[in-house]
């Protein structure tokens, strides 16, 4: 799939299809409160641009979000890698929690969707940077050799900077 880093549209459709296709990221606050990031599983609202996360309340993640924390996300696949910042949030939503309530969720949760201690935690994301290679393992070499046999760099994709506000 070829996605021309200029076009923002192109990138941020992108970005959100491969993270609703594989649905693990790495959360994490940054700031004063930062920590490590965390797997999580994203369910991606692309009309809000909003990614919404199952967590218990008393996380490290659902504490620091607590009145609103600025956060990241991260991504990563073969042809692409993102970083999205946003801010971070505790809301219990029980119309979310059952939209997004599956087999693989509630592997996580064994009390189930009605665990009191069960809660969601919502990114409204404001910023990314997104990564897009469609290099394989013969473009790589080629241009790896190219770039040494000329002195310049490899040509093996580019970078966007999207506002998703």
């Amino acid at each position: 799939m070829s996605t021309d880093v200029k076009d923002q549209a192109a990138v941020e459709d992108r970005l959100w299809k491969e993270i609703e296709d594989e649905r693990t990221v790495m959360l994490g606050v940054v700031g004063a409160d930062a920590q490590h990031f965390q797997p999580m599983t994203a369910f991606v609202e692309r009309e809000t641009n909003d990614v919404w996360f199952f967590t218990y309340k008393d996380t490290d993640l659902a504490e620091a979000a607590q009145g609103g924390a600025s956060a990241m996300m991260t991504f990563q696949q073969d042809k692409i890698q993102a970083c999205v910042g946003g801010r971070l949030s505790v809301q219990h939503d029980t119309e979310r929690m059952n939209r997004y309530w599956n087999a693989h969720v509630a592997a996580w949760y064994p009390e189930g969707k009605d665990d009191p201690r069960l809660t969601m935690l919502r990114l409204n994301c404001e910023d990314a940077q997104v990564w897009i290679t469609d290099a394989g393992p013969v473009k790589y070499g080629w241009e790896v050799t190219r770039a040494n046999a000329t002195h310049t760099t490899p040509d093996l994709g580019g970078r966007a900077d999207l506002n998703l506000q």
